[in-house]
Order: C-alpha cells, then sequence, then structure tokens
C-alpha cells in the first residue's frame, strides 16, 4: 500500500519563546487510512496540521523543518469559522471555498447528500454565522468534497457537535473514500473511526517533546501504552528500590571509613595510609554511583499524573438541591421550550442532552440562581471560559484572590496536581491552552468548596488523556451535578440520570445508544 502522507524529520519551534514542541518525528500514513492526531493543546496538533496544508498558515507564529510530501489533492478544516465567512450565505461560502470548475449543480448535489443535508440549503440566504455549529462543519465538509480533495486534514471536526451530529461524523469517517487525518477529543469519535494514531505529548515538566506513531487503532494504542506505563512504572519501582539498598551500604561503609580516619592517631602511620588509599576507593564508588542514578529508569509521565481531590462539597442523600417549574424556557422572543421542569436531589449528578440551540445553556444560566436560593455554594462553569476567567490575571491570582500567604501555597499546590508548570503559573491565564484553562476552573470549584456543581460543557477542551482523570474527579463528588455535555464518555461513566431537552420541555433519555 502506498503512503499518501509521508513527512521526515519534522521539528516545530513556536518562534514567542523558542520552545520546540516537535523535534525530529518522521510519520506516514497509508493511502485510504483514517488516523487521529491526538495529545494536548499547546503540543502542536493544529500546527502540524496546518503546515501539511500550507506552511503559509504558520508563519509568524512557529518555525517548522523537515519536510512532507502529500500525494493528491489536500483539504483543510479549520477548528473555527473563519470571521470573515460569518456574513457570506451558504452559497457564497461554498463559492468561496470550491474552485470554480468544481461548484456544479450535479457536484453540490452530490456533496450536500453526502453530508446530509437539504439541497435547498445550499442556495439560501442563510448566514453561515447563523447554522449550528454541525450544520457549520457539514457544509465544510461539503466544500472538500465538491473540490475532490484525496487528502482530508480535519482540525476538530467534533467540536461543539451534538450527539446526532457526532454520530452522523462517525459514520461519514468510517465511510468516505479519502485519507484522513484528523484531530479530536471525542474518545468515542477515535475508539470507532481511528485505524491508527500520532500521539504528540510534553514531558518532563513540559519541557521535552516526545511523539509517536503507531500504525494500530486508538484502543489498542492506548491499552498497549497503559500496559507499558504500568510495566516501566514496576521496572523504575523495583531498580530504584535496589538502588537505595545499595547506596546505604555505600554510605555506611563511607562513614566507617571517615570515621576511623577522623579517629586515627598520628602513631599509626601506616593504618592511616591504607584508610587513606580505602577511602579512595569509597569515593570512586561514589562516583560511580551518581553515573548511575542519572541512568536509573524513571516512573513514566502521563500528560495527567497526579489527580487532585475535592476538598469539600457534599449533599446529603434525598436532601432537595433543585425543584423548578413547569416553566417556558424563552430566549428573547423565541420560544425554546415549554413545560420545563427539573427536580434534583442529592448526590444526583444530571445531565442534559439536545441538540445544539435548544436552550441547554440559557436553562443552565437560569437554573444557577434558583440553586443558590436554597443556600448551596454553587459553581458554575461556562461553556465560554472568559465568562469566569480574568484573563490578564495569574492561575494563583484567580484561584487565590484574596492574597493570603496560606491560600496561595494552596493554589500552588493544587496545581502543581495537575501539571501546570512553573513557567505556567507565572504567565497570565489567557497564555493557557483551553484545556488548562479548562482544569483551572475544576480547582477553583475545588478550593471554593463548592457544593453544587453547574458545568457546562466541561470537558469540551480536554484532550482524550485528561478526561478520563476529569471524569474520576466527577465521580467522586459528594455534592450534586448538573452539567451540559456531549461527551458520551461523561454521560455513561458519570451521570447518574440523563435527560434531553427539546420543545416539549426535559424527557428522560436513554443513553446507552451512543
Amino acid at each position: 500500500m502506498r503512503n499518501t502522507i509521508q513527512a521526515r524529520n519534522i521539528s516545530v519551534t513556536i518562534d514567542r519563546d523558542q520552545k520546540t514542541i516537535v523535534e525530529d518525528f518522521s510519520f506516514t500514513v497509508p493511502d485510504g487510512a483514517k488516523v487521529a492526531l491526538i495529545g494536548e493543546e499547546g503540543n502542536g496538533k493544529s500546527t502540524l496540521l496546518k503546515w501539511l496544508y500550507d506552511p503559509a498558515l504558520v508563519e509568524g507564529y512557529a518555525t517548522v523543518t523537515g519536510s512532507a510530501s502529500v500525494s493528491g489533492t489536500k483539504g483543510y478544516l479549520s477548528q473555527e469559522l473563519l470571521e470573515a465567512d460569518r456574513t457570506l450565505s451558504v452559497y457564497e461560502y461554498l463559492g468561496t471555498h470550491t474552485r470554480e470548475d468544481a461548484l456544479t449543480p450535479k457536484a453540490l448535489s452530490r456533496a450536500m447528500k453526502e453530508v446530509d443535508l437539504p439541497f435547498d440549503l445550499a442556495y439560501s440566504d442563510q448566514r453561515m454565522g447563523t447554522l449550528s455549529g454541525g450544520e457549520r462543519v457539514k457544509l465544510a465538509l461539503a466544500a472538500l468534497l465538491i473540490n475532490d480533495c484525496d487528502v482530508l486534514l480535519l482540525d476538530e471536526p467534533s467540536n461543539d457537535l451534538d450527539l446526532d451530529t457526532l454520530l452522523w461524523l462517525e459514520r461519514f469517517l468510517s465511510s468516505v473514500k479519502k485519507t484522513v487525518l484528523f484531530i479530536s477529543h471525542d474518545e468515542v469519535l477515535l475508539s470507532r473511526t481511528a485505524e491508527a494514531i500520532i500521539h504528540l505529548e510534553m514531558v518532563r515538566r513540559k519541557k521535552i517533546p516526545r511523539a509517536t506513531a503507531a500504525n494500530i487503532p486508538y484502543d489498542e494504542y492506548m491499552r498497549r501504552r497503559d500496559a507499558a506505563f504500568s510495566h516501566q512504572a514496576q521496572v523504575a519501582q523495583f531498580e530504584q528500590k535496589a538502588f537505595r539498598e545499595k547506596k546505604e551500604r555505600y554510605l555506611a561503609i563511607y562513614n566507617a571509613v571517615d570515621h576511623a580516619q577522623a579517629t586515627l592517631t598520628r602513631q599509626d602511620p601506616s593504618t592511616g595510609r591504607l584508610l587513606k588509599k580505602k577511602m579512595h576507593t569509597v569515593q570512586s564508588i561514589g562516583r560511580r554511583l551518581e553515573k548511575e542514578q542519572e541512568a536509573l529508569p524513571e516512573a513514566p509521565e502521563a500528560e495527567w499524573a497526579i489527580l487532585p481531590k475535592w476538598l469539600g462539597g457534599e449533599v446529603k442523600n434525598g436532601k432537595t438541591v433543585l425543584a423548578y417549574g413547569p416553566e417556558t424556557l424563552a430566549l428573547a422572543d423565541r420560544v425554546l421550550a415549554e413545560n420545563v421542569a427539573l427536580r434534583i436531589t442529592g448526590p444526583e449528578r444530571v445531565c442534559i442532552v439536545g441538540r445544539n440551540g435548544c436552550g441547554k445553556t440559557t436553562l443552565l444560566r437560569r437554573l444557577v440562581p434558583e440553586i443558590e436560593r436554597r443556600g448551596y455554594n454553587v459553581f458554575y462553569m461556562p461553556q465560554t471560559y472568559a465568562d469566569l476567567l480574568p484573563l490578564d490575571r495569574l492561575p494563583e491570582e484567580f484561584l487565590a484572590p484574596d492574597g493570603d500567604k496560606a491560600s496561595v501555597t494552596e493554589a500552588k499546590i493544587f496545581l502543581g496536581s495537575m501539571k501546570y508548570t512553573t513557567d505556567e503559573m507565572d504567565h497570565p491565564i489567557c497564555a493557557l491552552s483551553g484545556g488548562q484553562q479548562a482544569k483551572l476552573l475544576l480547582l477553583k470549584a475545588i478550593l471554593d468548596r463548592a457544593d453544587v456543581l453547574v458545568l457546562d460543557e466541561p470537558t469540551r477542551n480536554l484532550s482524550p488523556l485528561s478526561a478520563p482523570a476529569v471524569r474520576t474527579l466527577l465521580r467522586e463528588f459528594r455534592g450534586a451535578i448538573l452539567t451540559v455535555t456531549h461527551d458520551r464518555k461523561l454521560i455513561s461513566e458519570a451521570a447518574t440520570r440523563v435527560l434531553k431537552l427539546d420543545r416539549n420541555g426535559l424527557m428522560p433519555f436513554d443513553a446507552s445508544a451512543l
């Protein structure tokens, strides 16, 4: 099988701080393969994808060395809708992003059918900025299909999609007869579609880049990775224990010789010479031990190695947290849902799902003051982090706004527990990745000793390696949780009750088919 993408000795350095995030990495993508590019934000995934499509897209931001060849026509789907595209009609958007000779009625009809959109939408005057996230992703993919691209480079196509569109995207990726290199944080999507993995990491306190290419499906990659970590941890523990015992024996000998030298009288020069010679030998052993210590295997380092613990937050079993409705949910003059009613008791973890635009975020914002009126300490995590985070402040200033020494020390300890480096702690919040900002908000909930968590898409910016730790954290919370999410892993592992919001209100939802 021929390789569609061949990359050799790729290194990526961020121009701003001259930090190398990918170093001397080579990989291939076979023809027709579906390959996932995974890793934490800031590890170079989007930069690498943009560079493969058009090196000009990373100019002024990153310097990329090495070489890459891509066979066939490339198509690129960006993570966000460009500002210039927001005011375009659907047809203007398609005309802007397709070749003039390719946008024929036949090609347009075929592409709209393939992305499961009505044909008449292509000729509507509806502006791109007013469409749902799913509609925008589908139209971007339609443009790539109209251009008959052989290689699809997709940056977070699953971001902000509702559950129905996520299921559609899975079917599309699995069936499309193209080579696909894509970035996604959705673990279920990765599990069902990724045939091979490219994993970009920053280890040793985010100072050393590490890249892995594995020609195996996502689940198998994670299984082997976990097994390798477990074995490496056992080897490191055994060898470090053996070294400590050797070091203790050495120190006992050193101290004995040193004591003998200190208590030796001048009347015994012969013994003094022997002890001096023995000390040289002991010191030589010490130098060898120092080199041996440097070569000891280290415990394996993952993206999220330490999990913080809740400091408080508990709602007694059966105690009422919320009793709301039935009410009409409206935004401005538009009715979103009728007869919305919700009762939550401790320590439930209630998850709300529904199509994009149905009013889930609006409902959460309305329910927060209702819960607070019952005397609970509520922490609300918005979908847009800037609504809560002071982007110009340091992380510790957000976590310990009073500046009290004990509070600041506690904040730094918890930041360290979530693998924040000293550099990240010393930079304003705006310099943090979306994933690090999400973790910062969760830390705030912990340090505020919240009783109730109201979370709007809490895992949307977390990598597949960080998200499992957050799910564990939420499962261990002894208060009540109300969350909106499209994260199927979070729904299946952390929710005790799932409801779907539609025009008729909140209805029980069976998530087992997801």
